[in-house]
């Protein structure tokens, strides 16, 4: 079973959802403790170690440690806005 971190900035942007979105991601990043790579996920282009995952219109940004069993949350974003 995985464990979950949190990045600074992933912590600043979930508490700026609504609250139905927040309840939303924290279901979905609590089942990712169980399958780190869920079905729908993707591996982003250009880095070796960010993944992916749709929440509605948001995308939660992430890293795999297979080695160590710790997943990172690293940005949790608009899909208009994940990639500024």
């Amino acid at each position: 079973m995985y464990e979950i971190k949190f990045a600074r900035t992933a912590i600043r942007e979930i508490r700026s959802l609504p609250n139905q979105v927040i309840q939303r991601v924290a279901r979905k990043i609590d089942q990712l403790t169980e399958n780190p790579r869920p079905a729908g996920c993707r591996k982003l282009r250009g880095h070796t170690d960010l993944w992916r995952i749709r929440i509605g219109d948001y995308w939660v940004i992430y890293s795999i440690s297979d080695d160590i069993e710790i997943i990172e949350i690293r940005r949790v974003r608009h899909r208009r806005d994940v990639y500024d």
